[in-house]
């Protein structure tokens, strides 16, 4: 009876202990949580103060005002289901992106290089095997994506009207590709008018964003380029000086995938619609 009433007490103790633990844990939790939610309100209204000089917002297009990406990954998967009978998926998308980095430096982005480099990965890996339907194809593929509709992604029309109005900013919008196809992707979009200067690049470096702010006759720490890439969007807009908020889209080209970082002048948005609140 002795022996059974000590076990007891001493288990009753563990559990008094085990929940004193547990409770003084969760407090600790609770008041390191909220030293976090103070130092991110504290740090969100430092990065706001320093939007402040900012007087030039400058928008990417594809996969921050409208979807691009989805309709290049749909093309993909029907190019390899095409070409199932070379190699599967995996490899014949493998040999895609290997075609594709190679043409980058003289066909550039878009729909037009695109196209090109699926018909040339097409007749490695099918020589002459591969049947003038398949060919034929692949070109209607190619072509298709020169129609995306270009819709404006939800809350992309409204914030550009209510930045436009506050009266604050003046808009731009810097994209790369096909200057045709891009083009026609911001007639068909409806948002050409709410954009006081339109540039359409080969790519996105530091030369091309130093060019824009002569163009636009302002310094870069007047500039904020807001984009879903941190490659071409972010990283060279920080490193002359800018500020970027980073919009990240549901999907990513490979190409585009770089190791993202920290910075005092950058933000992270989930849905474009905050940028109201921000700026």
């Amino acid at each position: 009876m002795a022996d059974n009433y000590l076990e007891n007490k001493y288990e009753a103790y563990l559990q008094r202990k085990a929940a004193a633990e547990k409770a003084k844990r969760l407090a600790w939790k609770k008041r390191m949580d909220a030293y976090k939610k103070k130092l991110a309100e504290e740090e969100l209204m430092n990065t706001i103060n320093d939007f402040k000089t900012v007087s030039v917002v400058v928008f990417d297009a594809d996969d921050t005002l409208w979807d691009n990406q989805s309709y290049y990954e749909d093309a993909e998967k029907k190019f390899c289901e095409l070409m199932s009978g070379y190699g599967d998926a995996k490899y014949v998308s493998e040999e895609l992106y290997r075609t594709e980095s190679e043409n980058m430096c003289i066909l550039g982005y878009g729909a037009k290089a695109f196209t090109i480099s699926l018909m040339e990965t097409a007749l490695r890996l099918g020589g002459d095997t591969l049947p003038a339907s398949v060919q034929s194809s692949i070109v209607g593929i190619g072509k298709s994506l020169l129609m995306i509709p270009a819709t404006p992604l939800d809350g992309v029309r409204e914030t550009l009207e209510k930045l436009r109005g506050a009266g604050r900013y003046r808009l731009a919008l810097l994209t790369k590709g096909d200057p045709l196809d891009q083009e026609n992707k911001l007639k068909r979009s409806g948002l050409a008018d709410m954009f006081e200067y339109v540039s359409i690049v080969a790519d996105k470096t530091v030369k091309e964003y130093n060019d824009l702010c002569s163009d636009l006759n302002i310094t870069p720490d007047r500039m904020v380029m807001v984009g879903n890439s941190f490659k071409s969007d972010i990283q060279p807009v920080l490193e002359i000086g800018g500020y970027g908020i980073h919009i990240p889209f549901h999907v990513t080209w490979l190409h585009e995938k770089v190791e993202e970082f920290d910075h005092h002048r950058l933000m992270r948005l989930k849905e474009i619609s905050e940028l109201t609140c921000l700026l």
